[in-house]
C-alpha cells in the first residue's frame, strides 16, 4: 500500500551541537589531498603579488615615500593579492577544464537500487506555483531512476496566504505525480535558525529514513542522470560526506539575469574546476544543488549558536562553509565536481534584488569573522575558503579606499606645498613625484590579471563543441564582448553597495531574513532612482573630485564613476525584459542553456501554469468552514518545538485574543499575521477558535430575535411575568 502522509513515521538521528575547539580528526580514506597542489597556488599566487606590490613600492619610491604613500601601498598588496589568487586559480581552472579526460563507462556501474535518498526542498515564502511546479518535475523525471527516491517540501513559510497556497499546491502535487517518488510536506510551526534549523529539524526527525540527501534551492533544478550519477559517486565514495556541483543559472529574462546567465556557463567550469583542482577532499558546500551524506551531517555537522547579537552572534547566517569545515575537521571528505553537469538555479532578475540578497550574504560572511577566531580544529583549507568569503566583500571598501587615497596623494602633490627639505639637514631636495611609465605598465598588468579569467573562458567557449555548436564563434565572442562592457559598469555600482552592507554590518545592523523576489522585473524607474541613490551620490562626489584634482585623472578613474552615476538608469534599464528580449534576437549574450532548454528546467516550467490556476483560499471562510478545517487537519505538522513550561508567544496571544473579542472579523482584525500564522499552525486552536465564533454567532442572532421579540411585546403594551405568563400593560 502506497504511503501518501505528508510526513512519513519519524526516524529520527541525532545531531549534537558541534563544539567550537575541537581537533582535526584523521582522513577516513587512503586517498587525500595532494599538498602540492596547495603550495603551487599559494607559492604563485604570493609571488605574483609580491612582485606587483614591489613594482607599486618603485611607482611611488622615486623619492623619499610620505606616510600617505605607505598606506596606499598596504593597501595595495591587500587588493592585488586577491587578484593574484583569483588569476592563477582561474589559470588552473582553465588546464584542468580543457585537458580533463571523460570517465570511463565501467566506473559507473554502480548498484543504487536499495540507495534512499531524499530530495529535499527547504523554502520560505515562495512563489508556491513555481516551487510546487519544479518538485512535480523531478518527482516524474525520477519515476524509473534506479534506486529509491523522495521528494520532501520542507517550509518555513510565515505568510498566511502563502502557507494555505502551499497545501493547496501539495493537495494538487499527489494528483499529478505517480506512486514510486513519494512526495511529503512538512511546514514548521516555528523557526528556529533559519534555513540551517530547517534542515536540521529534518534530519533530527527523518534524517534515519535515509542514506542521502540533495539539497534544492527554491529556483534550483536537477536532470534525472545528474541526480542518478551523484547517487552513485556517494556509493562509490563511502568516505565522502558532500559532493557539490557547480550550478549554473538558467531561465533569465531580464539583461541582468542573461548577462549573469552568460557569464556563470561560460566562465563557472573555469572557476569551479580551479578551486576543485587545488581543494581537493577539502572542497566547500554552497548550500544547495549538492548531495549529502546524512548520517555525516548528522554526526559532524550540527552548528552551534554564536555568543552575542546578531549581526555577528546568534545563528550562523551563511551555515554552508561552516557545515564543510565541520565535516572536514571529522575526517569527512567534501569534494567540489565541476564535471558532473545538469545542475542549475536561477539568478536575481534586477541589480536591486542581487543587492539585497549580497546584503544577506555580506553580513554571514562577516560573521565568519568570528568563526573563524573562535573553532579550532579546522583545516587550513577551510578556514582559506573562509577568508575568501570574507574578502570577497571586503574587498569594495578596501578598493574604495584605494581610491580615496589616490585622490589624496594628487591632492597632496597638486594642492598642498611640496617640504622639499625635511627636518633634517640635506644638500638635496625630495620631489613629490612618481613614475608614471612604470605605473602604467603596472596598470597593464593589473588590468591583464583581471580579465584573464574572461580571456579563459572565451578560449574555452571557442575550443568547446557544445559553445561551437548551439551557440557559435560569432556570438560567443559578441556575448563575452557584451558580458565584460556591462560587468565593467555593473561593477562600481556593487562596489558602493557593498561597501554600505559591510558598514552596516560592522555598525551592528541586522539583515533580517527576507525572501528573493525571484520574478522578473518589477521596480518602478523612480523606485530604482531611489534605491541606486547613495551610489550616484558617490560617484558625482569621485568625479567632481578627480576633475578638481586632473581632467586626466578624471578620464583615469573614468570606468569607476560612469558606473556609478548611471547607476539609477541602468539598474532600470537591465532590470527589463524587453532589453534581456531584444538581446537576444540581436544574438547577445546567448548561452546553450538557453538554446536548448534543460529538459528538468522546461517541464518544471509546462507544470506552472497548473499550480498557478489553483483557486485561493480564504483564511475568513476556513475558520467559517468546519469540514474543510477537517480536510486539512493531516497537513498540519503537530510538533511544536517548546520546552516543558515554554511559550510560544503569537500563540499565547492568538488564543487570549479570541477570548476578548465577540465576533470573527472583529477578531481578524485584532490578530497580528504571526498570530494568524499561529493559528494556522494548531489545528485545535483553529477548531477551537472557529466552534467559540460559531457559537458566539448563534447566541448573537439568538439575541436579536429575543431583542425583537421584546420590542414587539412592549410595542403592544404586554410584558412577560417571571412566570412566563402574561399580563395586560397598565
Amino acid at each position: 500500500m502506497t504511503d501518501l502522509r505528508p510526513r512519513p513515521t519519524e526516524f529520527p538521528l541525532t545531531m549534537p551541537n558541534q563544539p567550537f575547539q575541537s581537533r582535526i580528526t584523521r582522513a577516513r580514506a587512503a586517498r587525500t589531498s595532494h599538498l602540492w597542489r596547495k603550495l603551487f597556488m599559494l607559492g604563485v599566487s604570493v609571488l605574483l603579488t609580491v612582485w606587483t606590490t614591489r613594482e607599486m613600492y618603485e611607482v611611488l619610491a622615486v623619492s623619499e615615500m610620505t606616510l600617505l604613500e605607505w598606506v596606499l601601498l598596504v593597501v595595495f598588496a591587500i587588493n592585488i593579492s586577491w587578484i593574484c589568487f583569483a588569476f592563477v586559480n582561474a589559470t588552473v581552472g582553465f588546464l584542468s577544464t580543457v585537458m580533463r579526460r571523460p570517465r570511463k563507462t565501467s566506473e559507473d556501474l554502480v548498484c543504487v537500487r536499495n540507495v534512499r535518498t531524499v530530495l529535499t526542498f527547504p523554502i520560505y515564502n515562495e512563489a508556491v506555483e513555481h516551487v510546487f511546479a519544479t518538485v512535480s518535475a523531478t518527482a516524474k523525471m525520477l519515476e524509473d531512476a534506479p534506486g529509491i527516491y523522495e521528494c520532501f517540501i520542507l517550509s518555513d513559510t510565515t505568510d498566511p496566504e502563502i502557507a494555505l497556497a502551499e497545501e493547496a499546491a501539495y493537495t494538487e502535487l499527489l494528483k499529478a505525480v505517480g506512486h514510486n517518488v513519494l512526495v511529503r510536506y512538512r511546514r514548521r510551526t516555528i523557526n528556529h535558525h533559519r534555513k540551517s534549523g530547517n534542515i536540521r529539524d529534518f534530519v533530527m526527525r527523518w534524517g534515519g529514513r535515509y542514506d542521502h540527501m540533495i539539497v534544492f534551492d527554491a529556483d534550483s533544478y536537477m536532470e534525472r542522470d545528474t541526480i542518478v550519477h551523484l547517487v552513485q559517486e556517494m556509493e562509490r565514495a563511502p568516505h565522502t560526506a558532500l559532493i557539490q556541483t557547480i550550478p549554473q543559472l538558467v531561465g533569465g529574462r531580464t539583461l541582468l539575469a542573461r548577462c549573469q546567465q552568460f557569464a556563470s556557463v561560460l566562465y563557472g567550469p573555469i572557476l569551479g574546476g580551479g578551486m576543485a583542482w587545488w581543494a581537493q577532499n577539502e572542497g566547500n558546500f554552497w548550500g544547495h544543488n549538492a548531495i549529502i551524506r546524512i548520517s555525516a551531517l548528522a554526526e559532524a555537522a550540527g552548528l552551534p549558536e554564536m555568543p552575542g547579537k546578531a549581526p555577528f552572534g546568534g545563528s550562523i547566517l551563511s551555515h554552508d562553509f561552516v557545515e564543510a569545515a565541520f565535516l572536514r575537521r571529522a575526517g569527512w571528505n567534501v569534494e567540489i565536481r565541476p564535471e558532473i553537469g545538469g545542475s542549475y538555479e536561477q539568478g536575481p532578475p534586477t541589480i536591486i534584488e542581487l543587492v539585497k540578497r549580497d546584503r544577506r550574504w555580506c553580513q554571514g560572511n562577516m560573521q565568519h569573522m568570528a568563526v573563524l577566531l573562535k573553532t579550532g580544529g579546522l583545516s587550513w583549507t577551510n578556514r582559506f575558503h573562509l577568508i575568501t568569503g570574507i574578502f570577497s566583500y571586503l574587498a569594495s571598501p578596501l578598493w574604495l579606499i584605494f581610491i580615496t587615497l589616490g585622490m589624496l596623494l594628487s591632492l597632496q602633490n597638486s594642492f598642498m606645498l611640496p617640504s622639499y627639505f625635511g627636518d633634517e639637514a640635506s644638500l638635496f631636495p625630495t620631489w613629490p613625484v612618481i613614475d608614471s611609465e612604470r605605473a602604467l605598465t603596472l596598470f597593464f598588468v593589473t588590468m591583464g590579471l583581471l580579465f584573464a579569467p574572461k580571456l579563459y573562458g572565451l578560449i574555452y567557449g571557442l575550443v568547446s563543441r557544445e559553445w561551437r555548436q548551439s551557440v557559435g564563434v560569432g556570438k560567443t565572442i559578441l556575448g563575452a564582448l557584451s558580458e565584460t562592457l556591462l560587468s565593467v559598469l555593473i561593477a562600481p555600482i556593487l562596489m558602493a553597495t557593498q561597501t554600505g552592507a559591510v558598514i552596516n554590518v560592522f555598525r551592528g545592523k541586522d539583515s533580517g531574513w527576507s525572501p528573493q523576489e525571484r520574478a522578473q522585473g518589477g521596480y518602478s524607474f523612480l523606485a530604482t532612482v531611489r534605491h541606486n541613490l547613495p551610489a550616484t551620490l558617490l560617484g558625482a562626489v569621485l568625479m567632481i573630485a578627480a576633475i578638481a584634482i586632473s581632467p586626466i585623472y578624471a578620464a583615469w578613474l573614468a570606468p569607476a564613476t560612469i558606473g556609478m552615476l548611471l547607476a539609477g538608469p541602468l539598474s532600470y534599464w537591465t532590470s527589463k525584459e524587453s532589453a534581456g528580449q531584444a538581446a537576444r534576437r540581436a544574438g547577445l549574450l546567448v548561452s546553450p542553456v538557453e538554446v536548448r532548454l534543460p529538459d528538468s528546467v522546461s517541464q518544471a516550467w509546462a507544470d506552472v501554469p497548473a499550480f498557478a490556476s489553483l483557486p485561493k483560499t480564504d483564511i475568513i471562510s476556513l475558520l467559517r468552514d468546519r469540514a474543510q478545517q477537517r480536510t486539512r487537519r493531516h497537513l498540519i505538522d503537530p510538533y511544536w518545538p517548546l520546552q516543558r513550561h515554554e511559550v510560544h508567544t503569537p500563540l499565547a496571544l492568538a488564543r487570549a485574543r479570541a477570548a476578548r473579542v465577540l465576533t470573527l472579523d472583529d477578531y481578524l482584525s485584532a490578530v497580528s499575521r504571526a498570530e494568524l500564522m499561529a493559528i494556522l499552525n494548531s489545528s485545535q486552536d483553529m477548531e477551537s477558535i472557529s466552534f467559540r465564533f460559531s457559537v458566539a454567532g448563534r447566541v448573537a442572532s439568538d439575541v436579536s430575535a429575543y431583542e425583537r421579540l421584546l420590542t414587539d411585546w412592549r410595542a403592544s403594551g404586554r410584558t412577560i411575568t417571571p412566570s412566563g405568563g402574561q399580563r395586560s400593560g397598565t
